[in-house]
């Protein structure tokens, strides 16, 4: 069974959600944007090392709990990983008040009709069992729009939602992320060709059945708003897909409805150099920011 007071502040509080879910291809990146570089680390072990005590850095800072960062996603290996000897999420929502989210998908599979769909997930089920016994709320998992091709669109969104009921049936949350590349000529055609898709998936849920939806920043300002009215989708939230922090927040504040859920755009400016004071108050200017962008969608 879903966490009922979990999901009343997914549902209904003001804030966001931060995604510190970047896995392993994505980590070196993260991490040296951090200020840690590729020679500080020699093996994954201590890779994943690093990225876990900067996550904790952040997790642990006195501006980060639920008064404004309402869930948080994080990545396989962080879950199952303690922070003062806790388990995350039970530190997240015991100690933050933050809704714990888990990361689900294992990559992406090659580019066709312009998309590309999601590696398939090898031992879903025994991971959303582990999810479920460690406390975690919901998941999340990403595929990537490139064209606006209708046949790749369409395929990109049965994709996460054939995976998506899996999810449900484990009775955890899933974020269907279906993200459109922000650098593509045809995004405004990509996007319209998403809602369409969107609206006749929603369709085939059962009845009470709820998801919740990760979007990129549309062209067209409010475009999703009736995906943020209809009572299936329990929230929609907002990635920066290579936005800067700044302009992520300008357009997030446009859209009604939507919450961010950043990254790269929630950690940009922190670094491991930075005393605690620093980096606390790097971070709550950040938090702020990003949260007066949501409640003011």
């Amino acid at each position: 069974m879903m966490n009922a007071t979990m999901a009343q502040q997914m549902t209904d509080k003001d804030g966001f959600i931060a995604a510190l879910d970047q896995s392993g291809g994505s980590t070196p990146k993260a991490l040296k944007l951090y200020g840690v570089e590729e020679g500080a680390y020699s093996n994954d072990q201590e890779m994943y090392a690093a990225i876990h005590a900067m996550r904790a850095r952040i997790i642990k800072s006195p501006a980060f709990t639920g008064e404004k960062v309402i869930g948080a996603i994080l990545f396989e290996r962080t879950m199952d990983s303690d922070i003062d000897g806790i388990p995350t999420a039970d530190y997240l929502w015991d100690k933050r008040g933050i809704v714990p989210f888990l990361k689900v998908d294992q990559g992406l599979a090659g580019e066709e009709n312009g998309v590309q769909l999601m590696k398939p997930i090898g031992g879903l089920d025994a991971l959303l069992d582990r999810a479920v016994a460690k406390n975690i709320f919901g998941t999340k998992m990403r595929s990537v729009i490139n064209a606006a091709d209708k046949d790749g669109i369409e395929a990109i969104v049965a994709q996460q939602f054939e995976v998506g009921k899996q999810i449900l049936g484990h009775g955890l949350m899933p974020i269907i992320e279906p993200e459109v590349n922000i650098k593509i000529s045809d995004k405004a055609e990509a996007e319209d060709l998403l809602l369409a898709a969107l609206g006749r998936h929603l369709d085939t849920l059962s009845s009470g059945q709820r998801i919740m939806l990760k979007l990129s920043l549309p062209t067209k300002t409010n475009l999703y708003r009736k995906l943020v009215d209809d009572p299936r989708v329990m929230r929609v939230v907002a990635l920066s897909g290579g936005y800067s922090r700044d302009e992520a927040n300008r357009l997030l504040s446009a859209n009604d409805g939507v919450i961010a859920s950043f990254s790269r755009a929630l950690t940009e400016g922190l670094s491991h150099g930075q005393s605690d004071a620093e980096f606390d108050a790097t971070l709550a200017a950040t938090i702020d920011s990003i949260y007066q962008a949501s409640r003011a969608a």
